[in-house]
């Protein structure tokens, strides 16, 4: 009987695995909707009252996405606004949801990496995770690889699809 080979452990594939960077930390969303009357009609003075009398505190340490859940319209300092009271106490603030917040997160993560060690080598974004990863996350880590690779797979290395391999 033929000894099995593990062809996948022995190949020179470099794993490029986005959840190793997933940044850790607790996220908030705040919803300036509840501040608005019926959810759709931002009265200025109101609504400073509101977060005049808000408990910023809650937000310490934390990731925090600012949007509206309606279909109001709403002016662009009111989410500006929000963002100066939450801005003492978050970690990051932006305006958008939960994976608009992860996705500045990936981008201010994946901009400090030194891509030159992946010069020459075979590349396999991994494709399966068990945290969040944002689709712009792996957008912009190929768009960071490419230059250095000699070629990028996305998926796992038993069933990878091509994306990019380097003229010669």
């Amino acid at each position: 009987m033929e000894e099995i080979v593990n062809k996948v452990a022995n190949s020179a594939l470099e794993v490029f695995d986005l959840e190793d960077y997933y940044p850790t930390g607790t996220r908030a969303q705040i919803d300036i909707s509840q501040w608005l009357l019926e959810g759709f009609l931002l009265k200025e003075k109101d609504f400073r009252e509101h977060l005049k009398n808000h408990d910023w505190t809650q937000y310490q340490d934390q990731f925090v996405a600012i949007n509206c859940s309606t279909d109001a319209i709403v002016p662009a300092w009111a989410s500006i606004l929000v963002a100066i009271q939450v801005a003492p106490f978050a970690k990051k603030v932006v305006n958008g949801n939960i994976e608009d917040l992860d996705a500045a997160l990936y981008e201010e993560i994946l901009a400090k990496i030194d891509y030159s060690v992946y010069a020459n080598k075979a590349i396999i974004i991994k494709g399966c995770s068990r945290k969040p990863v944002p689709m712009r996350a792996y957008v912009l880590a190929a768009h960071n690889l490419q230059p250095f690779a000699r070629s990028i797979m996305y998926g796992e290395a038993c069933s990878a699809v091509p994306l990019y391999k380097a003229k010669k």
